[in-house]
């Protein structure tokens, strides 16, 4: 008789004590794993990890967002994989669907999930950030995320079906701009990275690529619905653009003139 099929939740941290406990309180009773790698926190998160979790590990050299999760993957057993950002906490519905999900045990599909977000003390319901569909239940045996520095994305091979699951993951993002501009300075640095010697960019490019995330965001994905709080994101998602673009001609214009 074969194995039940188990589930475990993937997770890469760092200095996420202010969420880390809340997101695994809605996933502790009902999943066969907790793994979750550290990248050198210096609050308190190692030890409320370990509250929950014995696979607790720490790998302090970042190689990027995708290979640190191929990291955590390669200390799991489980049949499927949740990963789950500590921001993220997993609905009632959502939890449901995810166990019926797992009992089917068809392991050549995986999962996407509706993503929630919470900004600024607001749902935003609009400004392209909901629905987010994104893939977070899938079998271990037959995937893995992608190596990207950032915006990391789970490889599904060609005939794989991918199926949608109810109910809500809720993510709690940022509540004041000094958390934003720590949580993006990162992603920024990282997109830039990524790219540098292979795209070029210009400071009219960096001009043109913001404004054009403004227009997106505010009109044609509907922001001014949410607001002033939709007028705000669409503001600071330009300037993450401008920032990117303006980054990448820099460095490309420091090289060409060093003297």
């Amino acid at each position: 008789m074969e194995n039940k099929p188990t589930i475990g939740v993937l997770m890469i941290v760092k200095n996420e004590s202010a969420h880390l406990a809340e997101c695994l309180d809605t996933v502790k009773d009902w999943v066969d794993e907790i793994v979750i790698v550290d990248s050198g926190s210096t609050d308190n998160t190692a030890e409320i990890a370990k509250l929950y979790t014995d696979k607790f590990y720490t790998n302090t050299e970042w190689p990027g967002f995708g290979k640190q999760r191929q990291l955590a993957q390669s200390y799991m057993n489980s049949t499927w994989v949740l990963p789950l950002d500590a921001d993220e906490r997993v609905t009632e519905r959502l939890k449901q669907s995810i166990l019926d999900a797992v009992k089917s045990d068809n392991r050549e599909c995986c999962y996407k999930i509706n993503r929630l977000s919470k900004a600024f003390g607001r749902y935003i319901k609009h400004s392209g950030w909901s629905p987010d569909w994104v893939l977070r239940l899938y079998p271990r045996a037959a995937m893995q995320y992608d190596d990207s520095l950032v915006h990391e994305q789970v490889k599904v091979p060609d005939n794989y079906s991918v199926n949608k699951l109810k109910g809500d993951l809720l993510h709690f993002t940022f509540d004041d701009l000094s958390q934003y501009t720590k949580k993006t300075s990162l992603y920024i640095s990282s997109w830039v990275e990524q790219r540098e010697g292979k795209k070029k960019s210009t400071f009219t490019k960096a001009i043109s690529h913001a404004f054009f995330r403004f227009i997106k965001m505010y009109f044609i994905k509907k922001g001014f619905l949410d607001g002033r709080h939709g007028l705000l994101l669409a503001i600071l998602s330009a300037n993450v653009v401008f920032t990117r673009y303006a980054d990448l001609w820099l460095r490309d214009y420091v090289k060409k003139n060093k003297q």
